[in-house]
């Protein structure tokens, strides 16, 4: 990496303060930029075919507007500025989320006590990908149901929350292994290294399909089984924002937009009897 890209993104660490997180993001973002274009210093024509181009392939409001920041933050650090438009944000709705015995089912297909910690607090929880990876030993507090997740998304801090199973499983993971308060809760098991976002994919997805699930299974999948069947439960959507971390209770609205099994209940319940 040049010395201009390293000091661009040191500067985006210490200046602008961003989390290392979304700092990466940028990062995978213009390397591919850079690969693509064949230049750190790019005209505006060849920004402006390239955002183009991710248009006509679909790609997604999410990549092309975080896309278009990384390239504005770019230019400008290289003194040659640039504005990009956004395009409009669809108004997302939750297709697809798992049902309690397909949740059930790829708990029961975990091999040992390691995978099954992982894959419980996915379910139990919400917490996203990155935040399971950072978690620490001195992070649980099993006596009181809760854990704390320190620097999620936003640099927030925020406690949440397990069932009394979901505890059983991880004590029974922390009982057979050597680990310390300030050691990360998970390893790989070849280098010893923090466990990564990547491999958690990786084995999410293989723990699906050992259990037969057809549909695709991703962490961030639990996230939203959870929230969508706390809510078809009768969980206020304010304790389920408080639970997941949003800052803004639009977020957590999309969960009541996307289920219709809710709006049936509450149809069926009030709905007044005119015979």
């Amino acid at each position: 990496m040049g010395i201009k890209t390293k000091d661009f993104y040191n500067s985006l660490l210490i200046k602008e303060g961003l989390s290392e997180l979304t700092v990466e993001g940028y990062r995978r973002v213009l390397s591919k930029f850079f690969r693509d274009v064949g230049t750190k210093k790019p005209k505006n024509r060849d920004i402006e075919n390239y955002m183009v181009g991710m248009h006509k392939k679909g790609h997604s409001y999410s990549h092309i507007a975080n896309t278009s920041v990384a390239l504005e933050r770019w230019m400008a650090f290289i003194k040659l500025p640039i504005k990009l438009g956004r395009p409009r944000k669809p108004k997302q709705i939750i297709k697809t989320t798992l049902t309690d015995g397909e949740v059930a089912r790829i708990l029961a297909a975990t091999k040992n006590a390691r995978e099954k910690a992982m894959i419980a607090i996915l379910v139990y929880s919400g917490i996203r990908n990155k935040e399971l990876c950072s978690l620490r030993v001195e992070d649980l507090n099993l006596d009181n149901l809760h854990l704390r997740v320190i620097g999620g998304k936003g640099s927030k801090d925020r406690l949440v929350y397990i069932s009394r199973e979901c505890a059983k499983i991880i004590t029974e993971y922390t009982s057979q292994i050597k680990i310390v308060g300030n050691d990360y809760l998970f390893h790989t098991l070849q280098a010893g290294k923090q466990y990564s976002g990547w491999a958690l994919r990786k084995l999410v997805k293989t723990v699906a399909i050992r259990a037969g699930i057809k549909k695709r299974v991703y962490p961030h999948l639990f996230r939203h089984s959870l929230a969508c069947n706390l809510l078809n439960r009768g969980a206020n959507i304010m304790t389920i924002q408080a639970l997941l971390g949003h800052q803004d209770v639009r977020t957590t609205l999309i969960y009541a937009h996307s289920t219709a099994q809710r709006v049936q209940q509450e149809y069926n319940f009030y709905c007044p009897n005119y015979l």
